[in-house]
């Protein structure tokens, strides 16, 4: 038997509420998966990224491969994922925030200033980036100190004793965000052009092949997603170009958030000195570039997978 609508003094019907979607919530959760997954994959790669960017004493005599072998017989198979914990505590939020942050930003572009077509992506994908660092930095700043720690010389034991040191050595709040500069500046970049690549690629691939490269959202058939294989190909891509573009500014980010690690810290203190250090002691290929191959190695699959893994979970959150 169906209920009555509330009915109010004056005898009129009262409406009953719009039931809530949390759409912003179920946002959120589908960017932190996303995240999650695509750091997971890569873990080992990114602790061997940063031991070769800021030149550990250990490993700055050995390339990418031989560093992967040298780590497990060094520190055991799980120092290849040391700092990995610090990681995930701060790649859920960091992917939430950076996803919705996109899609939020991309209606605001579109719909108040009127901004459409391909640059709107870029400039959506740069704003959700910056976002998304700026509200995470200081997780990301004790992940790079616990992975470029080296078994026998730790300085900090856990996630909390590195938050209290650096808090307690380091100036307070102003210690967690050393490095924060070039890192904003290197965001902007690779987000954008991360963003605007793979969404380009997909309008394109919808628009012109659809058939071959679509199919109908598992949410709305109403709506065209990309087959998996091609999301995995147009985030590998996108992730490839945007390294590419900005990782002078990754490797002087690094330098300046391990601080006090390195001995030559107190050359490192602002993006221009940063980069102008790291030119005139290692050049091009050795400094600024040092680490690049891995880092193809570690960013196309890393874009894949958070890309494809967030158009899924739009799909499975009925985001569409």
């Amino acid at each position: 038997m169906a209920t009555e609508a509330p009915v109010s003094a004056t005898g009129a019907q009262i409406p009953k509420p719009a039931p809530r979607d949390y759409y912003w919530a179920r946002s959120f959760l589908a960017g932190g998966v996303a995240g999650c997954c695509a750091k997971s994959t890569i873990a080992p790669l990114d602790r061997v990224k940063i031991l070769l960017q800021a030149q550990n004493p250990h490993y700055k005599h050995l390339g990418v491969v031989a560093t992967i072998r040298a780590i497990p017989k060094k520190e055991g198979y799980l120092g290849l994922y040391k700092g990995n914990g610090a990681m995930m505590v701060r790649i859920f939020p960091y992917g939430a925030i950076q996803f919705m942050a996109f899609d939020n930003y991309k209606k605001l572009l579109s719909k108040r200033l009127g901004i459409s077509g391909h640059i709107h992506r870029l400039m959506a994908g740069s704003l959700a980036g910056m976002t998304a660092v700026i509200c995470t930095y200081p997780l990301d700043v004790i992940r790079a100190r616990l992975a470029f720690q080296v078994k026998g010389e730790h300085r900090y034991t856990g996630i909390a004793n590195a938050f209290l040191t650096i808090y307690q050595k380091e100036g307070g709040v102003s210690g967690f965000y050393r490095g924060l500069t070039p890192t904003i500046i290197g965001m902007a970049p690779y987000a954008g052009f991360s963003f605007f690549t793979f969404g380009t690629l997909k309008t394109l691939g919808l628009a012109h092949a659809p058939e071959l490269l679509g199919r109908p959202s598992s949410d709305n058939p109403d709506v065209l997603v990309l087959k998996t294989h091609v999301n995995l190909l147009c985030g590998g891509i996108a992730g490839a170009i945007a390294q590419t573009i900005s990782y002078p500014l990754d490797v002087a980010r690094r330098r300046m958030q391990l601080g006090v690690v390195l001995p030559d810290s107190e050359k490192c203190l602002t993006l221009t000195r940063t980069l102008k250090y790291v030119y005139s002691q290692f050049g091009v290929k050795k400094g600024l570039y040092r680490g690049l191959s891995l880092n193809y190695i570690r960013c196309v699959p890393s874009q894949a997978v958070a890309f494809t893994t967030y158009e899924f979970m739009k799909q499975v959150l009925h985001l569409n």
